[in-house]
């Protein structure tokens, strides 16, 4: 089957069930051999060396589609399936200019739409795109290891949170202005020992800083949606700038965390669960096989070092 993915979770659950697409997104980046495949989309909006600031402002003044899908170039390849996204129409193409796009080709490929909301919803859709690319048996076999690594995380943070309670935790997938992750990151919280209350039970959404301060996390995670980890690192700094940054509980106790947002947590594939296992660490330390210090996509801020965020991350 000649597969063509436009959005970087599903790129990355098909190369994990061994279909290498035809086509990708030019946000595809994971494996690294997905970044040698031909792209199909593009954007308006310049992210490289941008502020959030900046890119939040850019998104705001598209007029018209913030993607664009290269309909030429998917016509050479022939596609039998596209897989895209209804979940987001700031992440990747949206669904319904996808179906329009493949009513034009001939012959008419079918189009597969995730729209993950929550944990378990992502997961679920591993299985879904296995059985549409007819390898149905290597998803519920992911999809089994997958069910054995939460429920693990399940156990350590049932015994964690017996000893220590559930600390107050903030996740921000974006951070000017400051954006609460919602979807599936509640739902993570809560499996992975954390007081579930400041993320939103749906999409993410803008939050003032005021509410954060209120909340005064115990735990704060900083995941940009789209960036790396050390653009996280910025992303964190600026939030040092905003009054009273220093009185949070998080930064009294040296417990902000940078995260690599465009490998964890802003993804709804399988990877999804690496991420529960970064947030696990990051709640309860002590409880965790690894610590959050010695990942490779996590950085521990030392406030007490401003301006800079110490990298003491792997």
């Amino acid at each position: 089957m000649r597969v063509a993915s436009l959005l970087p979770s599903a790129t990355e659950t098909l190369f994990a069930l061994g279909v290498e697409p035809v086509g990708v997104s030019h946000s595809c980046d994971h494996p690294p051999a997905a970044r040698d495949l031909p792209t199909l989309t593009s954007t308006v909006v310049d992210h490289a060396d941008r502020s959030a600031a900046d890119i939040d402002a850019q998104m705001r003044e598209v007029d018209g589609a913030v993607y664009d899908l290269d309909e030429v170039r998917l016509a050479a390849l022939d596609p039998d399936l596209l897989v895209t996204q209804a979940t987001c129409d700031v992440c990747a193409v949206d669904a319904t200019e996808v179906r329009v796009a493949a009513a034009r080709l001939d012959p008419e490929p079918e189009v597969l739409a995730l729209d993950p909301h929550s944990f378990r919803d992502a997961l679920d859709d591993v299985e879904r795109v296995g059985t549409a690319v007819g390898e149905a048996a290597a998803a519920s076999d992911l999809r089994a290891d997958l069910r054995e690594r939460v429920d693990a995380v399940r156990e350590r943070a049932e015994r964690a949170v017996a000893e220590e309670g559930r600390p107050r935790v903030a996740v921000l997938d974006w951070t000017d202005p400051p954006i609460r992750a919602g979807h599936w990151v509640r739902d993570m919280v809560e499996i992975a020992g954390g007081d579930p209350a400041f993320q939103p039970d749906g999409p993410s959404e803008p939050v003032a800083w005021a509410d954060v301060r209120e909340f005064d996390p115990e735990v704060l995670v900083v995941a940009p949606c789209g960036f790396d980890r050390d653009r996280a690192v910025d992303a964190v700094g600026d939030l040092a700038d905003r009054p009273g940054f220093d009185d949070l509980r998080a930064v009294a106790d040296g417990r902000v965390y940078a995260v690599d947002g465009n490998a964890l947590f802003n993804r709804p594939s399988h990877r999804l669960v690496d991420s529960l296992e970064t947030l696990f660490a990051c709640l309860h330390p002590d409880h965790a096989p690894t610590a959050p210090d010695e990942r490779d996509r996590v950085t521990r801020g030392d406030m007490t070092a401003r301006p800079s965020v110490r990298p003491d991350g792997g």
